[in-house]
Formats: C-alpha cells, sequence, structure tokens
C-alpha cells in the first residue's frame, strides 16, 4: 500500500499538470514530479491517511473474521499491573531521549528524505506532524505488536518473533530516514523495546501508548524546530544523559 496508493493519488494529478502516461519518458518524468513539485509532495503526505485507515481495515477484518469474533479482546487490551499509564509515559519519554543520543552521536546532521519532504511545505509538515500521532501509533501497534507479533510467536517463539518484528519495523522505515543511520538506529530501538514490552507483558495498550508518546514528542519538536535550536544540548550532554538511561529504565519497571 505504502506503493501502490501514493501512485493512485499522485497519477491523475501529474495528468492534470500535463505529463501525459503516453509519453516514452512518462516513468522518468513522474518520478522527477513526484520528488520535486511540493503539491504533488504533499499528495503523497496525505496518502498515508487512506492507507492508514486501509491498513487498520484489513487488521479488523483478519483479527474478527468480518465481524464474528471481538477485537480487542484478541490483543488482551489494557494495562499490565507493573506497566499502567504513568510508566507508560516515563518509557516513551526515556527512549525519545536515548533515540535522540543515538542520532546526535551517529547521525549527526545528515539529512533524511523524510526532511526533505517536511522540509518542502508548511502543509506536509504539519500532515506528518497529526499522522504521526492521531493514526500512525495505533494502526502499526496493531500491525506489527499485535496480528504480526502474536502470529511469529507461535511459529518461531518469542525470541525469533522480537527479531522478526523488530527487522520488518525498520525496514519500512528505512527508505524514509536514509542516509541518516543515526535515526535508523532511533527507529530500532523503539521497535525493539516496544516488542520486548509485548512480550514481557502479554497486553498491546502500552506499546501503543509508548509509541504515540514517542511521536507526540518527535511531532512537537518538528512544529517548533525552528525556535528550538538555540535550546539544543552539547554532544558532552547528550552523553551523559545516554549514560543514565539504562539504570533509570531498570528502576522504572522494578517499582
Amino acid at each position: 500500500m505504502l506503493l501502490i496508493v501514493p501512485i493512485i493519488f499522485l497519477v491523475p494529478f501529474s495528468m492534470y499538470r500535463g505529463i501525459n502516461p503516453a509519453e516514452p519518458e512518462y516513468a522518468k518524468r513522474l518520478a522527477e514530479f513526484a520528488l520535486n513539485d511540493k503539491t504533488a509532495i504533499f499528495i503523497q503526505v496525505l496518502s498515508l491517511l487512506p492507507i492508514h485507515l486501509l491498513t487498520f481495515a484489513m487488521v479488523w477484518a483478519l483479527v474478527t473474521r468480518f465481524g464474528k469474533l471481538p477485537f480487542l479482546p484478541a490483543f488482551r487490551w489494557g494495562w499490565h499491573p507493573r506497566l499502567r499509564l504513568a510508566k507508560s509515559i516515563a518509557l516513551a519519554l526515556l527512549l525519545f531521549a536515548a533515540g535522540t543520543a543515538i542520532v546526535k552521536l551517529i547521525g549527526a546532521d545528515k539529512p533524511t528524505q523524510l526532511e526533505q519532504i517536511i522540509t518542502s511545505s508548511m502543509a506536509a509538515r504539519y500532515t506528518i506532524a497529526v499522522l504521526a500521532v492521531l493514526t500512525a501509533p495505533l494502526v502499526e501497534e496493531l500491525l506489527y505488536r499485535g496480528v504480526l507479533y502474536g502470529a511469529l510467536q507461535r511459529l518461531v517463539g518469542v525470541g525469533g518473533a522480537v527479531i522478526f518484528v523488530l527487522l520488518l519495523f525498520t525496514l519500512v522505515h528505512v527508505p524514509q530516514y536514509l542516509p541518516n543511520f543515526g535515526v535508523i538506529g532511533a527507529v530500532g530501538l523503539l521497535s525493539v523495546s516496544l516488542t520486548i514490552i509485548r512480550a514481557y507483558t502479554g497486553r498491546l495498550l502500552p506499546c501503543v501508548v509508548i509509541h504515540l508518546v514517542f511521536n507526540a514528542v518527535t511531532s512537537i519538536i518538528l512544529l517548533f524546530e525552528p525556535y528550538l535550536e538555540q535550546f539544543a544540548p552539547t554532544k558532552d550532554q547528550i552523553t551523559s544523559l545516554a549514560l543514565m538511561l539504562v539504570p533509570m529504565a531498570a528502576s522504572l519497571l522494578q517499582s
């Protein structure tokens, strides 16, 4: 869907702008148009909404057998006695801080494909921020830590399921974040943490909340980034913060 749906939206608009599918170099012109035209980029960003809705519909149909079975109980929806709302929010903030440290220490200032999309227009920036909070956390957790993890756990065990979900979730996000391997590493950290939490608690709700808070902080910074540069921490401050994260997270889970 990530490949097909944007094209479905983009082709009619490109024809409206004079790009004829009968042209000999149509594919090349369409690719250049998709990468350089601000409105075309925004259309591709906006297509994420129907992708999320279609994914949710497919997950619902699969899990409920088209409404014959209950939906949320299939994921053991609810809180774990040792991981409720407050701890989920705290863990999300710790993961965000750890991810930020990874980006600063490894990725430095290498621009990503997603950043180029974000800077293309304010409409694209705001749309990505909204979708990252309202739809992406729920849909992605239902798919990766819900359906896929549950199936893989039965097939290859907990360890194998954690590895497979980590790889799948990270690989899907790689094209957005190339060539910044620091950001890819941060995404991998989020993925493996969420999957381990899913395995540890057996519940999906903490994963959704952690993912939502993580994305919400990212979206806030995305929207106010031009005004936050003067407050950016130094590399030494980030390193010190990263060294504090592991014992803090461990004590939080044990409390």
